[in-house]
C-alpha cells in the first residue's frame, strides 16, 4: 500500500517534470538541520579543539587582509586598520570576527556535497572549488559593508542581516544546483532507462 502510494507520487512529480522537487527538498533538509545543530551545540563544541580555533583565526585574519587589501589597493578608499577592524575614512568602522571567518559556510557546503549524491571525483575538485568561491563572496561582503558605512551607513543592520549573510544561502544554492543540473551527472535509473530504449 505505502509502495504504491509511493510510486504514484514519483509517477506524478515525473509526469509534470516536479521530480526536481525532491532534490530541492532534501537540499533544504540538510541546510536547515546543519543550520540548527551549529547554532545549538555544535560551534560551542569545535570551540574546545586548538585546530578549530586556529583556523577561524587563521580566516579571520584573511578575510581581514584581503578586505582591507580591496578597499586599499583596487577601490582606493583611504582606510586604516586596527586589529582586525576597518576604518574608513568617515571613522566608520566595520570589525572582522571570528563568525566572518565562513568557516560555518565551509563546513555547510563540505557536509552539504559529502551528503548529496554524486560521483566522488567530481566531488575532489568542486568541493574546493566552492570553498574558494564562498570566501571571495566572504571577502567582497566585508567590502561592501564598509562601503556602506560611508554611503549607507543607516542601512548597515540590513545589509549585514538580511542581505549579505543569507546571500551565502544563495550562493550556496546556486553552486549546488550547477552540481545537479550539470555536474552530477544522470542518476542510475536515468542511465538504466537509456540503455534500455537503446
Amino acid at each position: 500500500m505505502i509502495t504504491t502510494y509511493y510510486q504514484s507520487v514519483l509517477g506524478f512529480l515525473k509526469k509534470y517534470r516536479l521530480d526536481t522537487l525532491a532534490d530541492v527538498a532534501i537540499f533544504a533538509i540538510i541546510t536547515i538541520t546543519f543550520h540548527y545543530i551549529w547554532w545549538n551545540g555544535l560551534v560551542k563544541f569545535l570551540h574546545n579543539f586548538m585546530a578549530f580555533q586556529k583556523t577561524e583565526g587563521l580566516l579571520t585574519e584573511q578575510v581581514f587582509v584581503q578586505s582591507a587589501w580591496v578597499l586599499e589597493y583596487i577601490l582606493q578608499f583611504p582606510i586604516r586598520t586596527s586589529g582586525h577592524t576597518i576604518i574608513m575614512e568617515n571613522n566608520g568602522a566595520v570589525e572582522v570576527v571570528g563568525s566572518c571567518s565562513g568557516l560555518k559556510q565551509f563546513y555547510q557546503w563540505v557536509i552539504l556535497m559529502l551528503l548529496f549524491p554524486g560521483p566522488w571525483k567530481k566531488k575532489l575538485w568542486y568541493i574546493p572549488l566552492g570553498i574558494i568561491i564562498i570566501h571571495m563572496v566572504n571577502v567582497m561582503r566585508i567590502v561592501i559593508l564598509c562601503m556602506s558605512v560611508i554611503y549607507w551607513p543607516d542601512k548597515w543592520n540590513l545589509l549585514h542581516d538580511w542581505i549579505l549573510r543569507p546571500f551565502f544561502y544563495v550562493v550556496i544554492f546556486s553552486m549546488w544546483v550547477i552540481w545537479v543540473e550539470k555536474l552530477k551527472g544522470p542518476s542510475v535509473k536515468k542511465k538504466t532507462a537509456k540503455i534500455n530504449a537503446d
